[in-house]
């Protein structure tokens, strides 16, 4: 597969969410912070986890925090981070499409980065996982001052690939990620995954990655840079 094969614009570089969009690791962070909490004496639901789903790690330490974690906010980061790398261990829970479809944009020579609120040494594990390691940087929670939903996560990747952020696909799952990509300027593709991205802004939003080829996101991307112009 070659870019001469597509009639349509491309885009400068495909940015990728990491949590629920590469790998369906939502449920172990909510695992994470339920035994963190319990250990501690207090009450965590699957639903207090879910609430918290794409926001940066220091939001999460701070309610765990409010739910009786006597840790500082570094230390409960530290912990939920190693527990969750312990799981990813024993296996690693790929999103169905995600990697096919990560191995298609690497084969068209646009170059991609990881842009995700786990800190950099999870994303560096994970992006590692990934063959022919299609991920060119990884930009991750503890590079930035402020987290998902505020965009300079992805503005920061965009700088370090040297390519404009308006011309570049952002692919998330969480409604804090899609807020991010979009107030960044990307095209922004919502894949719905454990919470709904009914009311949240994105370019558009796909049920699934499954069967989603380069074609499909060059042709999204096209469409929208025609539009907005």
């Amino acid at each position: 597969m070659n870019t001469s094969e597509f009639s349509v614009e491309l885009p400068e570089a495909v940015l990728w969410d990491m949590d629920g969009t590469i790998i369906d690791s939502e449920e172990y962070w909510i695992l994470a912070e339920t035994e963190l909490v319990e250990l501690f004496g207090g009450s965590w639901s699957h639903e207090d986890g879910l609430k918290l789903v794409g926001n940066g790690l220091p939001f999460t330490a701070k309610q765990l925090q409010e739910s009786g974690v006597t840790l500082s906010i570094d230390e409960i980061i530290q912990a939920l981070t190693s527990r969750v790398l312990e799981l990813l261990d024993e296996a690693v829970p790929w999103r169905p499409g995600a990697v096919e479809l990560m191995h298609q944009i690497q084969s068209l020579g646009i170059p991609q980065a990881l842009v995700t609120m786990s800190i950099q040494r999870m994303a560096r594990t994970v992006a590692g996982y990934i063959p022919n390691a299609p991920l060119g940087i990884v930009i991750a929670g503890d590079d930035v001052m402020e987290p998902k939903p505020a965009p300079e996560a992805y503005l920061l990747a965009a700088e370090k690939l040297g390519v404009d952020i308006t011309h570049c696909v952002a692919i998330e799952d969480s409604p804090a990620g899609c807020r991010s990509a979009i107030s960044a300027g990307a095209v922004t593709l919502g894949v719905t995954h454990l919470v709904s991205l009914d009311s949240v802004p994105t370019t558009h939003t796909l049920p699934t990655l499954v069967g989603v080829t380069a074609s499909d996101v060059l042709d999204l991307f096209a469409a929208t840079e025609k539009a907005s112009r």
